[in-house]
């Protein structure tokens, strides 16, 4: 365990509470934890993880503008809403299609230790993370997911502290789904 692995387990904290909390610096922080935690996972050898991290870098900057510009209407803040059943079925297909493409070019091109979980957790968590920066409800359904599939793959790597933050993430994002759902917008 780094310092390093620390301070973005306390950061992953703070900004995954901030996040059920449907508080704008939820964002700010998310920056700089994924910063720290990509260098981690370089270390330890979990690319697709590396790559996530610089996705999630995007979509934190665009989280953060879409929360303080984006308004529904009348000016109002971005509300919660649901995706339709169509694109919920659409993305999922989408997400195995990416998993299994990355996984086998990490497997065929790079000595990543966990290639296709590794792809998973990439490619569900940078949906997951755009469908909460567009305040969509599903989106804790699939940090559900992703958060599962990590705490397995960061034990098995020895990153124990990120398995952990990674449980405490599981049981977050179910607290996150249904703070979220209280305030939904239903049409």
């Amino acid at each position: 365990m780094s310092g390093a692995e620390v301070v973005a387990t306390l950061l992953g904290l703070l900004g995954v509470g901030l996040m059920v909390r449907q508080h704008v610096w939820a964002w700010p922080v998310g920056i700089v934890q994924v910063t720290i935690s990509a260098w981690v996972f370089w270390e330890s050898r979990l690319y697709s993880d590396v790559v996530l991290q610089g996705f999630f870098l995007g979509l934190q900057v665009y989280g953060w503008w879409a929360w303080t510009r984006r308004r529904g209407a009348a000016g109002a803040a971005l509300a919660v809403t649901r995706l339709g059943r169509r694109a919920c079925v659409g993305l999922s297909g989408i997400g195995l299609l990416a998993t299994f493409a990355w996984g086998e070019g990490m497997r065929r091109l790079t000595d990543a230790a966990l290639p296709h979980p590794d792809a998973f957790i990439l490619v569900f968590s940078v949906l997951s993370q755009w469908l909460q920066a567009r305040k969509r409800l599903e989106a804790w359904l699939g940090w559900i997911v992703v958060n599962v599939v990590a705490v397995g793959v960061y034990a098995t790597r020895g990153l124990f502290l990120f398995a952990g933050l990674y449980a405490v993430f599981l049981g977050l994002a179910v607290v996150g789904f249904r703070a979220w759902r209280r305030t939904e917008v239903r049409s």
